[in-house]
């Protein structure tokens, strides 16, 4: 189950914002879950472990030793390593072995480890090298990213200052203006795909994780097979309304999942309401957005920045900021920070 943080609602597990007043659920504590998962898990007999069971203690390219797994989607397993020589971290991402042979996972796999490999960048998390292992397991080589996931710090202070919210989004936006310049979206943009790191000076900065929805713009026969799968690819909550309608997207349907993630952070909720996932989805697509001071008149934003987002939010993309650039850039003069900070670290000043 899940309950609203704000009015105390509960929700099914499957719920992501409350219908009330947009704000973000967060999971509640189940004790007897917590403790089936300390058990071990119970497999029929003679079905093969997956692959991560073997993995741990291995060196892969005689470099990155794998110290243990810390986590798994669909098609991969995720594990901490470290470097022999340097002792650096790393995550190491691995081609689960049911899909080894799947052709479209493969292809997938190799398509996000080609577009990564192009991101190095310090508000990214790039793919360093895609590589095999001699029992044929496919596998890239990432920054090993530690910190707090944005959501989670949005849940634990209920919103994010607006200087500090500045600040964040002008890292996001410097990494994905990289992005956008190779000619890739992310298309997932949300606040479980930003990691809030913590520089030696003590400075927190963003990083933009998960590029394996990314989708380079000039996109060719076989990728569009990829996503071609009857299945909408992204988070439905931060899709723009061109992504909802399946049009041909480009950087400003990332503008606008920013905004929406800016919006979010300032106030802790969405800014389109609906009792249904479906209904908020709608309203994207027909309505304009509750305006920021109206859903958090006790903060006392500026008007300017109300003005800002209203601009990135706009339904139609050429009415909105046509880079992430000029959008942080709005945002930092709209909160009284002016430009320099930005222009700076884009120029190192």
């Amino acid at each position: 189950m899940k309950r609203c943080p704000s009015c105390r609602t509960e929700y099914a597990d499957d719920a992501q914002f409350c219908t009330k007043d947009g704000t973000r659920l967060m999971a509640l504590a189940d004790p007897a879950a917590d403790a089936r998962a300390t058990e071990a898990p119970r497999r029929p007999v003679g079905e093969p472990l997956p692959t991560g069971s073997a993995m741990v203690g291995r060196v892969l390219d005689g470099r990155y030793r794998v110290e243990k797994k810390v986590g798994e989607g669909g098609m991969s397993f995720v594990y901490l390593a470290t470097d022999v020589s340097t002792q650096h971290r790393y995550a190491i991402k691995v081609l689960s072995a049911a899909l080894s042979q799947d052709t479209n996972a493969m292809a997938r796999l190799k398509r996000e480890a080609s577009l990564g490999m192009r991101l190095e960048h310090p508000n990214v998390c790039h793919i360093i090298r895609l590589g095999e292992t001699e029992d044929g397991l496919v596998y890239v080589v990432m920054p090993f990213v530690e910190g707090e996931i944005l959501s989670d710090r949005n849940n634990r202070l209920g919103h994010i200052p607006l200087d500090e919210t500045v600040r964040l989004v002008t890292d996001m936006a410097t990494g994905l203006h990289l992005a956008h310049e190779l000619k890739i979206v992310h298309r997932d943009l949300k606040p479980e795909n930003i990691m809030v790191c913590r520089r030696a000076d003590g400075a927190d900065y963003a990083v933009v994780m998960d590029f394996g929805l990314a989708k380079e713009r000039r996109a060719g026969a076989e990728l569009q097979k990829l996503t071609a799968t009857g299945i909408i690819l992204g988070t439905p909550e931060f899709m723009s309304p061109e992504q909802l309608r399946g049009k041909p997207l480009d950087a400003r349907t990332d503008i606008y999942s920013l905004a929406l993630l800016t919006y979010e952070m300032l106030t802790s909720k969405l800014p389109f309401q609906g009792r249904t996932q479906q209904e908020m989805m709608i309203a994207r697509l027909r309505s304009d957005p509750v305006p920021l001071r109206k859903m958090r008149p006790d903060l006392d934003l500026p008007e300017a920045v109300e003005r800002v987002l209203h601009k990135a939010m706009a339904r139609n993309p050429d009415d909105r900021y046509q880079t992430t650039l000029e959008f942080a850039n709005a945002l930092s003069e709209a909160a009284g920070g002016g430009t320099g900070g930005l222009m700076g670290r884009l120029f190192g000043r």
